[in-house]
């Protein structure tokens, strides 16, 4: 089974915080997944990493990097708007979000995040309850 990686859990990978290991250990030759964009979401967190004080750009740079090469095969979103944008309508949540819902349905997967606010919305919906899972 495919899984879903979104940037809360990617992020996991390079920076240390909760969760870190659980994160960590799907890199043991799992398939993993996400949107394309997933990489511009995890370079906008770690920008505001950056701005708080928390990394400084060198840091950020090199965390990226990293990410650039982590064994994730980016989904092209033209297969996903569609069904990203339902989502995110019948849901109340941000299209960025659902596109990770869109691409397990896609690919047949299970999505895991770290956004508690991203589970909890998609919990609601008895469609994903079996789609999504919190690290």
């Amino acid at each position: 089974m495919t899984v879903i990686v979104d940037a809360s859990v990617a992020l996991k990978w390079v920076c240390e915080e909760e969760g870190s290991d659980r994160a960590a250990a799907l890199l043991d030759g799992r398939s993993l997944a996400a949107p394309a964009f997933w990489l511009v979401e995890a370079a906008n967190a770690l920008w505001r990493r950056v701005h708080r004080g928390e990394l400084t750009q060198g840091e950020a740079e090199e965390r990226i990097a990293a990410l650039s090469n982590a064994p994730v095969q980016a989904l092209a979103l033209e297969g996903l708007i569609s069904d990203g944008l339902k989502f995110a309508c019948d849901l109340g949540h941000p299209v960025y979000d659902c596109l990770y819902l869109a691409a397990a349905f896609q690919c047949q997967g299970q999505v895991l995040t770290a956004d508690r606010r991203f589970h909890a919305a998609a919990i609601r919906d008895q469609r994903f309850g079996e789609t999504i899972t919190l690290l």
